[in-house]
């Protein structure tokens, strides 16, 4: 039943993420990579190819970046295509070119070509790795063709390095080879490799016989080829297990592997990190970098190998923890538990023989104890010459040097003290006073070997000073025998147990500090009433909680403009540092100091996300010589991110005031238009028939006959407004409800052709409607006024004389029946195509604009459409209502 439950949960869980990724692609652009095992098989002219056929298909394709190394198969590719300039950089007085990165983004072709995607941008440039300019060009909705070896890619650079014995200098993270849209394998054997090499394809002939006898030798690549070819089909078996998944195949695979692997500042941790990855990519499950946070501050080096270590975890895909504790196998098995981690991956320790039978309970040793069900992996260090276990503990023993003259000077003092008080109290008091010191010595060491060289000592003393017979290690009574032993057991673990309460209490106090800090920041924030205010308390808190220097910035207007708001701090922003910030809050990813995009900025930037919005930019400028270590990171995001949640807490509260505003406003305009309208109608019709009395009248008067004909022509018109207004008010207050009812469109065009007649007598209409023209289910008296606005609007815009005519049709294939009205008079300009439909937007003086809004909404009502219909000539108005079926038509 669990396992049933569990295989829904991932297989929803899948489905999710397929739905997140379609989601995610419309916009972004298509990533290609042409994938081999060494230099030399044909990639680049693989790519070039395809590039040249994609352009015959009509694609307009630029070469970013074509390395040709001087082959002409390659230059003869490369000059079918146009190519976009090498940006020139100078570095130590050399100049160099380099992928021009905003010209690629300016021009915006529809495919790019950006060769060796592992390589290095010399400093200077936007981002150090080309793999990162790539990034930028698909977020940009550029496609890219690309390049990449698989002695380039990250968690493989160890395996290719024990291959060749080559060192790797250029990698690439493996989620950029994951994230790819298509991979292509370029292959050829080994022996056609080797003799393009001889034929001088590859390299020149001094370079070629000695990439022969080393990189390139037969195994070499022959275990590279197999390398490339397991990931290639790696990534493919990937591929079809989610689709498997997805699609609800109950024969698929149905492990729930999680895999973790312990983080440490040792320089070994990067293998260990690469090789859960691949680990963690074969099995399809998700992994774990845990790092254990002791409370022992980091010598800075040290810091930086973790926060290194962490990062690469990072760029891997691996979820980084960072948790407190003081024992490293506890907290990995805690954290095992608490994850539901099947595997734990962990270094072999290396040691001689003698020291493995002295030493305490190795890491590995506890958690093969404490493991139960979980599988432990134990991975080898680099191959090198093994650590020697003296000169590490002589290290340890320099850097802790402290605790150990600290338990020597307290031993002495104890010593002292015993021999003043020994002469009146004996020899028990003395041991009494060991044993206080030792246990004192417990809140203020950390060392176990500083805390057993105290026990040892005052054990030693108290026998050679106070134990008869004195100035001798002779024991003659058994009482004190065990007296001294069990006083060394007492001292040692006493102590040792004062040390470890001590240690928990620190990591508490912290713990309770952080957990502290962030409920003051929440209630700050969570209390400012306004943008500025919640800025301000938010960037003060921040920057006292981190004790550094802080810039909040939000997006202002348009075209990537952002504010500075009140810093926490000091901090200057120069053109460079906004550039970052900048770039920072349009591709949500930090940058500036301690990353590798712009890593020359002097502020770390982080996006402050909610959700899928980004809310602002974080600058973070530390005190010179100090960095940010990984929890401080993780911090300062969970900060940055309840910032996110309160600014757009504040816009949704600001937008839910304004909607409030405009309702109330839209109701009362609906409310006065109303009443002045329903105003209107008594006093027209009064004018209207005064007028008609009048005019007849005056028969014999033709003067004041025409005055009063152009008194009832206004009347008549401002009654038409009238009568449009009140339309707009029932069409706006959602008052209209449509009397759906089978209806003939030739007698709705005789009533609309009767009512316009005196409006159209100098306006010529022909109707032309096909003999099964077929009925349709709509509102008689709406379609009536529908085709009365139509035909006024017609007669109004178009010049005495011109004709107007009416078409109607039916499409069985589409479902509709569609009536065109086309008068031949100037035609609408093409810019006020889209905005027709609008109200108040009209060129006639005196005009409103409301007659194409109400048809619109009219026909909207009736479940129909009106558009405007390009024609050579004049303007089309098409009207469109659906066809109903026959069987369902009435016989009547």
């Amino acid at each position: 039943m669990f396992s049933e439950t569990h295989s829904d949960s991932q297989r929803a869980d899948r489905i999710l993420a397929s739905i997140r990724r379609e989601e995610a692609r419309p916009g972004r652009g298509l990533l290609k990579i042409f994938f081999g095992m060494a230099p030399g098989v044909g990639k680049t002219c693989a790519m070039l190819e395809a590039a040249i056929q994609a352009a015959d298909k009509g694609v307009r394709v630029i070469i970013g970046v074509a390395e040709s190394h001087g082959r002409e198969d390659t230059m003869r590719l490369i000059g079918r295509l146009p190519r976009l300039p090498m940006k020139k950089m100078v570095y130590r007085g050399v100049e160099m070119e380099e992928f021009d990165l905003e010209e690629a983004l300016r021009v915006k072709p529809q495919l790019i070509l950006v060769d060796e995607l592992a390589h290095t941008n010399v400093p200077g440039m936007r981002h150090r790795k080309r793999y990162q300019d790539v990034e930028d060009l698909l977020a940009a909705g550029i496609d890219v063709y690309t390049t990449l070896n698989v002695q380039h890619l990250e968690s493989r650079s160890d395996t290719v390095h024990d291959i060749t014995a080559a060192p790797v200098q250029e990698t690439v993270p493996d989620s950029v080879l994951a994230e790819a849209d298509c991979i292509q394998l370029v292959d050829i054997t080994p022996d056609q490799l080797r003799t393009r090499l001889r034929e001088g394809k590859v390299y020149s002939a001094p370079q070629a016989s000695a990439a022969l006898d080393h990189f390139f030798k037969e195994s070499n690549l022959t275990a590279l080829r197999e390398l490339a070819l397991r990931i290639v089909a790696e990534k493919v078996d990937h591929e079809l297990t989610e689709v498997r998944t997805i699609s609800g195949d109950r024969s698929i695979w149905r492990s729930g592997e999680r895999l973790m692997v312990a983080v440490g500042p040792s320089p070994f941790s990067a293998r260990l990190v690469r090789w859960t990855r691949r680990m963690a990519y074969a099995l399809n499950a998700p992994w774990i970098a845990l790092s254990v946070d002791t409370g022992v501050p980091l010598p800075p080096e040290q810091q930086q190998r973790l926060d290194a270590n962490l990062e690469l975890a990072r760029r891997l895909g691996a979820e980084v923890v960072v948790m407190p504790g003081s024992d490293l196998a506890e907290t990995l098995l805690r954290m095992a538990f608490l994850r539901n981690v099947s595997q734990i991956v962990v270094g072999k320790p290396q040691e001689s023989y003698l020291w493995g039978l002295v030493r305490p309970i190795s890491l590995v040793d506890k958690l093969v104890k404490g493991s139960d069900q979980i599988d432990i992996y134990v991975v080898p260090a680099a191959s090198g010459p093994g650590r020697n276990r003296w000169k590490s503990w002589h290290r340890k023993t320099e850097k802790d040097g402290r605790d150990y003259w600290l338990a020597a000077g307290v031993t002495a003092a104890v010593t002292g003290a015993g021999l003043l008080v020994s002469a009146f109290t004996g020899y028990f008091a003395p041991g009494f006073l060991y044993l206080a010191g030792v246990v004192g010595l417990g809140f203020f060491i950390r060392s176990r070997w500083a805390m057993l060289l105290a026990a040892a000592l005052s054990v030693l003393l108290w026998n050679l000073l106070f134990i008869p017979p004195v100035m001798t290690f002779k024991i003659e009574r058994l009482e004190d025998a065990l007296m001294c032993f069990f006083f060394f057991l007492v001292a040692l673990s006493t102590g040792r147990l004062t040390s470890r309460l001590r240690i928990r209490e620190r990591e508490e106090r912290e713990r309770e500090k952080k957990t502290n800090a962030l409920f003051l920041y929440s209630r700050a924030i969570g209390s400012a009433s306004d943008v500025p205010s919640l800025i301000s308390v938010a960037a003060g808190q921040i920057s006292q909680i981190m004790g550094v220097r802080l810039a909040v910035m939000t997006p202002e207007g348009g075209g990537g403009k952002l504010r500075l708001w009140e810093t926490g701090g000091e901090y200057a922003m120069d053109e460079k540092e906004w550039s970052v910030a900048v770039w920072c809050m349009e591709h949500r990813r930090p940058a500036g100091r301690f990353t590798d995009t712009i890593p020359v900025a002097e502020g770390f930037y982080l996006p402050m996300m909610s959700g899928e919005r980004c809310m602002g930019v974080l600058g973070v400028r530390p005190e010179e010589g100090e960095c940010l270590t990984a929890g401080q990171k993780d911090l300062l995001e969970s900060m940055g991110a309840q910032l996110a949640m309160a600014l757009e807490r504040e816009e949704l509260r600001a937008e839910r005031a304004r909607t409030r505003l405009m309702e109330e406003s839209e109701k009362l305009h609906r409310s006065l238009l109303d009443s002045v309208s329903h105003e209107f109608k008594t006093p027209l019709a009064v004018i209207e028939g005064g007028c008609e009395k009048l005019a007849g009248r005056a028969a014999s008067a033709p003067e004041e006959r025409e005055e009063y004909g152009e008194i009832l022509l206004a009347a008549r018109r401002l009654r038409r407004l009238v009568k449009n207004l009140l339309d707009v008010s029932r069409l706006e207050s959602g008052a209209l409800k449509p009397k759906l009812d089978w209806c003939d469109l030739g007698d709705v065009i005789e009533g609309a052709l009767a009512a316009t007649r005196e409006a159209r007598r100098n306006h010529p209409v022909s109707v032309s409607l096909p003999p099964d023209y077929p009925l349709v289910k709509a509102d008689f008296s709406l379609m009536e006024q529908v085709l009365v606005n139509l035909l006024l609007n017609a007669c109004v815009h178009t010049p005495e004389g011109t004709s107007v005519t009416l078409q109607g049709g039916a499409d069985s294939v589409r479902g509709q029946v569609w009536l065109d009205i086309h008068d031949m008079g100037p035609g609408i300009p093409p810019e006020r195509a889209e905005t027709i439909f609008e109200r108040f937007r009209t060129t006639r003086p005196g005009g409103l604009g409301l007659g194409l809004p109400i048809v619109r909404g009219f026909m909207e009502a009736q479940r129909g459409a009106v558009s405007l219909v390009p024609v050579s000539a004049g303007t089309c108005f098409r009207l469109v209502l659906p066809l109903v079926e026959h069987d369902s038509v009435p016989e009547e």
